[in-house]
């Protein structure tokens, strides 16, 4: 899917709906701080409008997704409590820092973006097949709607990559395309642990 190198394991989705509680714990968490990162880099951007105008769209729908899985917790007297560490998130973010010399670094964070949109996508898809839409109408269509969003967030994180990095297409198609390979080394690894009703890990 995308520019993925690494597909999820199938039984990523099983676990899931198993403990359902937990994943939608950790996508409250996940929207919440996908909102975070968008409004953090339109701030250190103040100069690039139409960055920062995409960049407050894209977390203003993230924080809609936030409180409709708020909601969901609400309504099944869940608490949201602290996050757990994003090792997947922390570890992209690492192997994305060694960049070539005068690499811009805001195409590498918007790349970053691009890749976590893009395994949510991946994951919603396969949570979607183990959904039951009879028993559980809500939720697929639920996630029938983000799997689309997430699709839509991935193609803006790289469209932005191009057109505010100050660097040609090929070369950020380039340098996905490596982000991509570490980021399914990554999830390879992270895969061999037990399930912790994590979204990415």
């Amino acid at each position: 899917m995308f520019c993925l190198k690494v597909r999820s394991d199938a039984a990523w989705a099983k676990e899931a709906v198993a403990h359902f509680d937990k994943v939608l714990v950790d996508h409250a968490h996940c929207e919440m701080k996908a909102a975070s990162n968008a409004l953090s880099l339109a701030a250190r951007h103040p100069d690039d409008l139409a960055l920062v105008r995409a960049l407050t769209d894209l977390a203003k729908e993230e924080l809609d997704h936030f409180q409709r899985v708020l909601a969901i917790l609400e309504e099944r007297g869940i608490a949201l409590g602290t996050p757990e560490v994003d090792t997947y998130a922390a570890e992209l973010r690492k192997a994305s820092k060694e960049r070539p010399a005068g690499w811009p670094v805001l195409v590498d964070r918007l790349l970053v973006g691009a890749l976590i949109e893009a395994r949510s996508c991946e994951r919603f898809k396969l949570l979607l097949g183990e959904l039951d839409p009879g028993r559980e109408p809500e939720m697929h269509a639920f996630y029938s709607e983000l799997f689309a969003a997430e699709a839509r967030h991935y193609r803006t994180f790289c469209d932005l990559a191009i057109s505010a990095g100050g660097v040609s297409r090929e070369d950020v198609e380039a340098r996905l395309e490596h982000l991509s390979v570490l980021e399914g080394q990554i999830v390879s690894r992270l895969a061999k642990n037990e399930f912790r009703g994590f979204i990415h890990g």
